[in-house]
Order: structure tokens, then sequence, then C-alpha cells
């Protein structure tokens, strides 16, 4: 539109003649937005507003009285403030360039007298220090102006060919070079210790190299030997399994002789004599029991015969008795007595031919006839011929 002015985001629009400007300046202030311009009746200017950079190289002297070149680099701008905008517009506003030269100019007078007051140890070591109270000197003197300082940096300090500085630093510089000399050696230690131990980790990986190889070779050593006996090992295994079956083979042909030996031989010998011990059993058997009938029958017979005698005993012994000097007490019971005596006699000698006879039988031979009682038909008991008679005291008669 016709007449219609805006500045731009980092500008200031000063507008002179009409009405004055804030607190009787000579110009309207309008920034952030537009303003209508009468043409001809206005006038319209526009101040920057951006950073501005100013540099200072200027041969300070510190208290200690060595002369130190220092460089320093200034940012400022023009304040926000319509104050700032005015006193710097009143300024600067025909040649802005200026703002540069005169910031440069009041910060070299500055940093003289700060660097005046301080040692140059102060200055090496403490350079913020220095910018700060070069920043709080300078703050109101610029704000004069209507400028302010956003930063100060002192890029560097020179000593040119004093060597005051190099002296100061020596001492750090020579611990420093003691500290790398040390950090060297240390380096150097570690770098030779590294490639010992990689010499020796090279030399372990060679041996166990070398280790599998010798082990590999001796695997393949052994299979090709494997291989190499395999032929002979299995026809050695053939001829033994066949060796095997005919010892198998023997042994039952063995087994099987040794059967057929027992079954034509041994059971047939043992068979036979089975048979012959019973058929002696048998006979011994049957000789037993003929010969103990004809032992009963003899006992029968001799028991008989001895019974039909023992009369004729009796009477031979009373016969002995005849011629004897008998003498007879207690009357017809002596008699008695005496008889009872001679019948005890005969039947004690009947047991013990009955005895004898029996023994002889236990000892297994037969009594021939005429054993034991004479010969043929001849009595069995021959009484000795009678003595003499006594008379007992109890009674009895004894006869010898």
């Amino acid at each position: 539109m016709f007449g219609y002015r805006v500045p731009a985001p980092d500008e200031a629009m000063l507008i002179s003649g009409g009405r004055r400007g804030l607190g009787g300046a000579p110009f309207r202030v309008v920034t952030g937005h537009g303003k209508f311009v009468l043409p001809v009746l206005r006038k319209v200017r526009f101040l920057t507003l951006s950073m501005c950079e100013s540099e200072v190289t200027e041969t300070c002297v510190t208290r200690q009285g060595i002369a130190l070149h220092v460089r320093a680099v200034i940012a400022f701008k023009v304040g926000n403030d319509h104050e700032s905008i005015i006193n710097a517009g009143q300024r600067f506003l025909s040649d802005q360039e200026q703002m540069s030269v005169l910031t440069g100019r009041i910060f070299a007078g500055h940093l003289r007298a700060i660097i005046g007051s301080m040692t140059v140890e102060e200055i090496v070591t403490e350079r913020q220090k220095l910018a700060a109270e070069v920043l709080d000197t300078s703050k109101t003197e610029m704000a004069k102006i209507g400028l302010i300082v956003d930063s100060l940096q002192i890029q560097s300090i020179d000593d040119g060919d004093t060597g005051y500085i190099d002296a100061m630093s020596a001492p750090h510089k020579a611990a420093i070079q003691r500290q790398a000399q040390i950090a060297q050696a240390q380096a150097t230690q570690a770098s030779v210790e590294a490639e010992q131990v990689a010499a020796r980790n090279q030399a372990e990986y060679a041996r166990q190299t070398a280790i599998v190889k010798a082990e590999y070779s001796a695997e393949v050593d052994r299979a090709q030997a494997q291989a190499a006996q395999a032929g002979p090992l299995a026809q050695a295994h053939a001829q033994q399994e066949v060796l095997a079956a005919q010892t198998e083979l023997a042994l039952r042909q063995a087994k099987l002789r040794q059967q057929q030996l027992v079954a034509e031989v041994v059971r047939p010998a043992e068979a036979e004599a089975e048979r012959v011990r019973i058929l002696a059993a048998a006979e011994a058997q049957r000789m037993k029991i003929q010969a103990e009938a004809a032992a009963s029958y003899d006992r029968v017979a001799l028991d008989r015969m001895l019974i039909d005698q023992l009369p004729q005993i009796v009477k031979e012994a009373a016969g002995g008795l005849a011629g004897a000097n008998v003498n007879v007490l207690n009357g017809a019971d002596g008699l008695g007595e005496i008889a009872a005596g001679l019948v005890s006699q005969g039947l004690t000698i009947l047991d013990s031919v009955r005895q004898n006879l029996g023994g002889q039988e236990s000892d297994g031979r037969r009594p021939e006839k005429g054993d034991g009682g004479g010969n043929g038909g001849s009595s069995l008991l021959q009484l000795p011929s009678s003595k003499g008679g006594r008379k007992s005291d109890d009674g009895p008669v004894d006869v010898d």
C-alpha cells in the first residue's frame, strides 16, 4: 500500500517529521509492526538491530611492567528498548559502521586499564576474570550510546620477545614433558609387552598347530596302517572263525562218540553187571533162605531128639547116683530135692546145647551130625561117673 512501511525483524524504523518521539526524541521508533507514513511530510530511516563484531588488538603493560600483545573480539548490538534505539540512532544512524570502530576503541581503553592492574600469571591463568572485568567497566559507557555487549573473548596473549610466558610455562612444560616421557616409556613398555605377548601367542599358536598337524598325521598313519592290515586281519579272522568252527565240530563229534560209547559199551556193561548183581543177590538170598530153613529144620529135629532123650539123660544121671554114697536128710523131702536137681541139670544141659547151636548158626555154618551130643544115634550127653556124694549143710545134695 502506498505510504505504509514495515521494518525488518532485525531493524528499527525511525520516522522523523511531525510529532516528536518518546522522551522528546526527534523521531518516532517503530519495531515489529508496520506504520502508515505520509510521503514528503515524513521521512523514514532504518537502524539495524543485528549482531555486530569488533576486533581489538592492543599492546598492554601489566603491573609487572611486561608488555603484552592482546587480541580480543567483542560481540555487541543495539539494545531492543526504545531508549537504546534512540541513543544509538542519534549517534550512528547516518554512519552505522562507526559502531564497530567506537566499540573497539572503548574496549581497548578498558582492556589497557584492567591489564595494567594484573600480573602476567593472573592474565594468563584467569582470562575469564579479565573478560568479566572489562565487560563490567564498559557496560555503563556502552549503555550511554545505546549498545549492549553480548560477549568478550580474549583470543590471544603474547609477550613478544621477552619470553616471560615461556619461562613461566617452563616448569609446566618440563612436568608435561616428563609426564609425556613417562607416558611414552609406559607406552613403549606396553608395546614391548604386547609384542612379547603377541610373540608368545604366535609361538603357542604355532605349537598347537604343530601338535594338531602331528595328531592329524598320526591319525592318517593309523588309518593307513589299519587299511593296510585290514586284508590280512580279515583273512586271519576268517581263518580263526574256520578253526573255531572246526574245533566246535570236533568237540561235538567227540561228544557224540562218547555218547555212542556210553550207549554201546558202558550201558550194556552196567546192565550186565546189574543183572549179575541181582542174580547173585537172588542166589544168596535163596541160599540164605534154604540155610535158615535147614537150620530151622535141624533145630526142630534136635529139640525133638533132645526132648525124646531127656528121660534117658535123667535116667543115666540117676543111674550114676546108684553106686554113690549119698546121705539123704529130711526123708522124702530130701529125695524130692535130689530128683528135682537132676531134672534141673538136664534142662540146663538142654539150654546149653541150644545156645551152642544158635552160635554156630550165627557164624554161618551148619552143625554137623553128631556135634554137641555124640556120633550117629549115640547119647547127646556124657555124664561123668559118680565119685561119691556129700551131705549139704542146708539140705540140698551136690553131685560131683
